[in-house]
């Protein structure tokens, strides 16, 4: 594991993998950069992969106050910096707005992007979140309640039925989640009021102009598909991919060629 240090001073733990065009992988909510290995070894086949951990997450520093412009610089950070100058980036989730925001902050340094179910709320297919969604969470973490937090964001958020995530209470994985639950309000500061059942705010992203591929399984809840819709329309620049039979969850195996051929590396 390495780290670069953010402009704040905040390092950020990375690990990078194979060899040719930089890609770094961004993770969504309770990720980090380990849930993303198994995805990194296909790319690494024709990319220098960097797959990292998150502020707050794994072994990358935080510091106070939260801003999501901070995570913009991490991201700066690690293309300026193992990247050698330039990348492409994939988000997936809320990484995948992360990636958005990012690239139309640093600009020319990102050469392509693509981005995998950013969970809009765009319509009325399912509730909005609530206006104290950010708020909420951040009086559960300040009283360390992140088993709650984490049953916050999968119900509200997500909408995980209650009687499910409370069987997912007591599985093995629960602890993992909570030991980055810090950060969901992190999630939430980043996806802004893109969950409000509202239309996207597509002219916040005029300044991507670099080839967006904005990926979505047709499998999975209506509304995330509706958003990848909406946002595949926000200039010529952005092109729609719907994967058949994927969920949010979709197999690295179908994804990473997808991306490879987007990417446009050489086949070896």
């Amino acid at each position: 594991m390495h780290k670069v240090v953010s402009a704040d001073g905040t390092a950020i733990a990375y690990e990078t993998r194979g060899a040719g065009p930089a890609v770094v992988l961004v993770g969504g909510a309770l990720m980090t950069g380990a849930e993303s290995a198994e995805l990194a070894g296909l790319l690494a086949e024709r990319f220098t992969v960097i797959t990292y951990d998150r502020r707050g997450r794994g072994d990358s520093g935080d510091t106070a106050p939260y801003e999501p412009a901070r995570e913009f610089e991490d991201l700066e950070a690690l293309i300026q910096g193992p990247a050698g100058g330039s990348a492409a980036l994939f988000g997936m989730s809320s990484g995948a707005v992360l990636a958005l925001e990012a690239t139309a902050r640093i600009g020319d340094a990102v050469t392509r992007l693509a981005l995998y179910e950013p969970p809009f709320v765009t319509d009325g297919s399912r509730p909005p979140l609530p206006a104290d969604y950010v708020a909420h969470l951040t009086e559960l973490i300040g009283r360390e309640a992140y088993g709650d937090a984490v049953e916050y964001f999968m119900t509200v958020a997500v909408g995980v039925p209650a009687e499910f995530v409370a069987g997912m209470r007591q599985a093995p994985f629960w602890a993992s989640m909570e030991a980055v639950a810090h950060t969901l309000s992190y999630d939430g500061r980043v996806m802004g009021d893109t969950m409000s059942g509202r239309p996207l705010p597509v002219d916040r992203w005029a300044s991507v102009t670099v080839p967006v591929l904005v990926g979505s399984g047709d499998q999975g809840a209506p509304h995330i598909l509706t958003g990848a819709r909406e946002l595949a329309e926000a200039g010529d620049n952005f092109t729609l991919r719907v994967f058949p039979g994927e969920e949010h969850a979709i197999a690295p195996q179908v994804l990473a060629p997808v991306l490879a051929d987007f990417f446009g590396a050489p086949a070896v």
